[in-house]
């Protein structure tokens, strides 16, 4: 209930979207992927590979792509995408795209 009208905010408000991203970021702390039940991935870490699966012809169009199709900024999409990569579930999924990312990120580390 809104302190400031007495009233349940409508469904898919403000409330309800603080509150599950709340849920989303304490599920990330804890390494506990949301929805990930009996070994497999949540929607939205499949949702993160199949963005990464398909190609792009420049980086503009795939912020867009992340921004309008996951509702999340991309370095957020990053953060997850990276964290991703070590969860073995996720190559299990789809293991060409996850260990091509793995080569480009081990890469970019050996040029450090």
């Amino acid at each position: 209930m809104s302190a400031e009208t007495g009233r349940e905010p409508a469904e898919g408000g403000p409330a309800d979207t603080a509150e599950a991203a709340d849920v989303e970021y304490a599920a990330d702390a804890a390494g506990t992927p949301e929805g990930a039940a009996g070994g497999t991935l949540s929607e939205r870490d499949r949702a993160l590979l199949a963005v990464e699966r398909q190609g792009w012809p420049g980086p503009g169009e795939k912020e867009r792509a992340v921004r309008e199709r996951l509702d999340m900024s991309p370095t957020r999409y990053y953060q997850l995408l990276n964290a991703l990569l070590d969860d073995p579930r996720a190559l299990a999924h789809d293991p060409v795209t996850v260990n091509r990312l793995r080569r480009r990120r081990e890469a970019r580390r050996a040029r450090r």
